[in-house]
Order: C-alpha cells, then structure tokens, then sequence
C-alpha cells in the first residue's frame, strides 16, 4: 500500500525520548516542552507558544484567551474537518459557516463581507447580528490542505468589524502570504502535530502569539487554572490539555527538519502537477499569486463528465492498485450536528467535496511510488 500521508523519523527522535526516559522528565513538564514551544513559535515569527494536546484544545484555548462568550458568533471555513467548529461549541459560541471559494478551496471572504454588510450592524465598536443580536466575536480562517486564505482580505474586514482573528493553520505549517509565515498573521494561530501532519508529535498541537496576555491565558487555562502550585490553588475552570514532554521531544527531532519536509512536499507537488496538467477532467492543485503552499495534502478535483469516472470511481480504482486516497470532508454545514447554525454561501464547498481526492504525498513518498499513483491515474483517464 501506498499510504496517503505518514509520519517519517530519520532523525534526532530516538535519542531526544530516550532522554526523557532516562531522566524521568515523561510528563506535561521538561525541557523539551518549553525547547518546543519555543522553535515552533520561532519558525513562524511569532512571539511566544503554548504546547498542548492536540489542535482541537489549541483552538478551543486560543477562542477562550480571545475572550469568545457563550452565544457569540464565530465565522468559521465550512469546507474543514470539524474540529474548529466543535471547538467554537465548546465555547457555547454559535459558528457561522462561511463558504469555499473554488480556486484555492479556501474560506471565500467575499462572503464574510457580503454576511458583516447584510446580516450584521457595528456600532460602538461591536459587531451583532441584525436579528438575533448576538455579538460577532471572531472569525476563523481555516488554511485547508496546506494553502493560506486570502488574509490581506480578512484582515481588513476583521478590523473594520471589530473582530479577533484566530488562523486554524493545523494544515498549513511552513505556508506563507505574501512573506508572512501562516500562523503570525492573526491575533493568535494553531497548529496540528498528529500523526498524518507535515510535522508530527504523534498527537498534540500549539497555541502561537505575539500576544503575550493571549499566550498566558491559555498556557494557564491549560494546567487546569492551578494558581499556586504548593497549594492546589484554582482561579478559572482550566483543562487538562498540556502537551508531554515525550511528545515534545518527538517535536523538536521534527522541527530540525521541517525546511526539508516542506521542501520535499513542495516537489512532489510539482511533479504531480507537471504529470497530472494535461489529463482531461482532471484539475490541478492551485497556488494563489504571493503564496507558499505547504501542499500538506495534494489534492487533485475530478469532473467525472470529461474524466470518464467521479473522484470516488477514481479511489477505488487507485485502492484497486494498493494506493490509498481521501476525499475531502463533508462540509460543515451537510452534518446533522450542524443544522442549526447560519450557513452563508451557494454549494461551492459541497461541489469542492464532491468532486476532489487527495492523493499520497508523504515527504518519503519515493519517485518509483509516484509515478505509480501518476500511471494509475493516466490509466484510468483512458477507460
């Protein structure tokens, strides 16, 4: 089986978590955790981070230090998997699902303008919704598949509204816009270090800012609010979300080589984008103008009408061949969960789903293993 995305260590890993072993320091404290937080906040250009669990509590850590409320409104992408829109719940805030636009397949601005203008008033410096009255507190700009939003965009609008941004770059890691690394470009931005991520601690995740009041909260809210630790002292309701310092070691090995994966992800989208270009039916991975694409998954769109078979006659045709492939998730505003919330937009993300499939990409992925996916797919366009 060619898998579609996998972890790979050839690096510093072994040592790194046998030092941990050998000293004892295995828990949520050690060097290696602050060491972490340290370069992945570096890498990205911002001030400082917190290292925890997964992306699910760095996002519902970075919503709780932006001061999200109980019944605000959150904008959030539509076409994602679901953690940010499960953590925008834990806040008992209401996400507002904002549409893809087809080029990129990322959050379509234009549309949280068009829902801010129509929907929304601002006055005294606050965003509410016309008919509920909720305050729009934020907006969440998830960076799918490894490629920015258009943040020059949402920026403005977020600063003529009055509304925090929070970046989801769980996919994104070594992404850039416009020179500015994905992650320090709103008020606070998280990462994924799970098992199938450009960079990975096995689980885990991180809270980045320049903010350092941002960082604070959620560092604190993360060790269970404990305000004095001789006494067992609890001043807020906090979480059991601090990243182990076995983890982190695993993310330090990873973050010495984080050029290199971004590197090798970068020329493997090429190469398919080279070889797959001239297939009819089948369209290409797109980079926008000013853009670093991290491609942490490539993903190709199929239009069954030219191809000959849809994106998911195309994945069973490629498992056919021991080649594992992924549609991207259902959107957000189709889940039943969902059904409640305000969805702005005309079907692009559910086209987006229908029609696209991701394909392997692991920074080990060999050249004999990618041109058996491209062959695969030559083949099938010829059916």
């Amino acid at each position: 089986m060619i898998p579609l995305s996998t972890p790979f260590f050839d690096g510093n890993e072994w040592q790194y978590v046998k030092d941990c072993l050998d000293t004892g320091w295995v828990s949520s404290a050690g060097q290696y955790v602050n060491r972490f937080e340290q370069l992945l906040s570096g890498a990205v250009g911002a001030r400082s981070g917190v290292a925890v669990v997964n992306g699910t509590s760095a996002l519902h850590l970075a919503l709780l230090a932006a001061n999200v409320q109980p019944d605000d409104e959150v904008l959030v992408s539509d076409l994602t998997f679901v953690a940010p829109i499960n953590a925008i719940r834990y806040t008992g805030a209401r996400p507002v699902l904002i549409d893809a636009e087809p080029e990129t397949m990322q959050m379509n601005v234009k549309l949280v303008r068009e829902y801010l203008e129509n929907k929304c008033s601002f006055r005294q410096g606050v965003t509410r919704n016309k008919k509920s009255g909720r305050k729009v507190a934020a907006v969440v700009p998830v960076h799918i598949l490894g490629h920015p939003v258009d943040m020059s965009s949402l920026m403005d609008i977020a600063e003529e509204y009055g509304l925090s941004v929070i970046e989801d770059a769980t996919e994104s890691l070594g992404a850039s816009y416009k020179g500015t690394s994905v992650g320090n470009i709103g008020v606070a931005s998280c990462f994924s270090f799970n098992g199938n991520k450009l960079l990975t601690t096995g689980g885990g995740g991180m809270v980045v800012s320049n903010n350092l009041d941002i960082v604070s909260l959620a560092r604190h809210l993360s060790t269970q609010a404990k305000s004095d630790e001789v006494e067992y002292d609890h001043d807020m309701i906090g979480y059991n979300y601090r990243m182990t310092n076995i983890q982190a070691a695993i993310g330090c090995a990873q973050m010495e080589k984080l050029s290199e994966f971004v590197a090798k992800k970068r020329n493997i989208a090429a190469v398919y984008s080279r070889e797959l270009v001239d297939i009819p039916g089948v369209q290409i991975m797109i980079e926008a103008p000013d853009v670093t694409c991290a491609y942490w998954l490539y993903t190709i769109r199929v239009d069954d009408r030219i191809f000959g078979m849809n994106s998911r006659e195309l994945m069973r045709c490629l498992s056919d061949q021991g080649i594992q492939s992924r549609p991207l998730w259902k959107p957000m505003h189709e889940l039943a969960i969902n059904g409640s919330f305000t969805y702005v937009g005309g079907g692009c993300s559910s086209a987006l789903q229908r029609d696209a499939l991701s394909i392997p990409c692991s920074v080990h992925l060999s050249n004999v293993q990618q041109g058996k996916v491209i062959d695969v797919i030559k083949m099938a366009s010829r059916r």
